[in-house]
């Protein structure tokens, strides 16, 4: 909840600035009482907040739990969880999971578009062909299988800042993942784990987690991850109705 409070703040002090500016050339009697004052307030205020909400810097904060995804982030400054009930087994629900295509998934090529502000680029998972799988998609193209555990949990991995001159290194084994704590790094790990839930039933959950080494790396993702939030949280739980679907579908 923490992370929709900053995100939405983030948002209301963007709009509250553009309507700002846009009093200052043409001030509405409505929203500036036409007066270039209030717009110029409106405008300050708006920058004030949205800059405010990209400074609030978390801090870290330790795992309890004991699952894969615990071996490679047990230490995160950003976390998000969804979770969802499937009437399939653990084990239909997995192939689901792995089988999963980005046509699937709702909203997922809009947002992805948007993410990439309507560029064509290579392929990634923020330009993933239709009907592959969305997993196979990412580990070929930046993401680390870090661990694949049927029918139980998979786990995959990016690093996502960098300090300057590193992005063009070796891409790192699932070992160096583990173990990167080099000042100027984060990294996003991201599961979908899956629990029997009984009589036929499972619940899958999905949680992505983001370390940074140190607080210039924090200072550096805390801004993308306060405007990308929402869209996020959105996308993860359409993945996960595609895999409910695919996973019922599958075992009716």
């Amino acid at each position: 909840m923490t992370d929709w409070v900053w995100s939405t703040a983030l948002y209301v002090g963007a709009l509250g600035a553009m309507l700002g500016a846009l009093g200052v050339v043409w001030p509405l009697r409505s929203l500036h009482r036409k007066s270039r004052k209030r717009a110029l307030v409106m405008l300050a205020a708006g920058l004030l907040l949205a800059f405010a909400v990209t400074q609030s810097r978390p801090s870290a904060t330790d795992s309890t739990a004991n699952h894969a995804i615990d071996e490679f982030a047990p230490r995160f400054h950003f976390r998000e969880r969804h979770e969802l009930e499937v009437a399939a087994p653990p084990d239909r629900v997995y192939a689901a999971i792995k089988a999963v295509a980005a046509d699937d998934i709702s909203l997922f090529n809009l947002f992805t578009s948007i993410r990439r502000f309507g560029r064509p680029g290579p392929e990634s998972i923020l330009n993933a062909p239709g009907r592959q799988p969305i997993l196979d998609v990412a580990t070929r193209t930046g993401f680390l299988m870090l661990a694949d555990r049927p029918p139980r949990e998979v786990v995959i991995g990016a690093v996502v800042v960098a300090p300057p001159g590193a992005r063009g290194a070796r891409r790192l084994t699932t070992d160096e993942y583990k173990s990167l704590s080099a000042a100027g790094f984060a990294k996003a790990t991201m599961n979908f784990r899956v629990e029997d839930a009984g009589n036929g039933k499972s619940r899958v959950i999905t949680e992505t987690r983001i370390f940074a080494t140190d607080g210039t790396a924090l200072r550096r993702f805390t801004p993308y991850w306060r405007i990308i939030f929402p869209g996020s949280a959105i996308l993860r739980l359409t993945w996960l109705r595609a895999v409910r679907d695919r996973g019922q579908q599958s075992s009716s």
